[in-house]
């Protein structure tokens, strides 16, 4: 079953590792996680605290929220355009 993590988890994982002194394939063993998710979080959350992971997943959601609003307008738009091209 996948494991889902908090972004305290996330961010502790990634502290403790650089505290630990084990190599990167130890580390995640003992922690249960892969290590291509540990390099993903690595790269995307490498020296964020908390807070800032907190934003970033907050500001990704709202980016995906624009976007769906924004694609749903072009499709009205296209609409009407092709109402308006007809002639009646």
């Amino acid at each position: 079953m996948k494991k889902t993590f908090t972004d305290e988890q996330i961010v502790g994982i990634l502290r403790g590792f650089e505290a630990s002194g084990l190599t990167v394939k130890e580390y995640c063993r003992q922690k249960e996680v892969s290590e291509g998710t540990f390099y993903k979080w690595k790269k995307r959350f490498g020296t964020m605290e908390v807070a800032e992971v907190r934003e970033y997943r907050q500001l990704q959601q709202e980016n995906a929220r624009l976007k769906r609003l924004l694609a749903e307008r072009d499709l009205e738009i296209d609409v009407m355009k092709e109402v308006l091209a007809k002639k009646w």
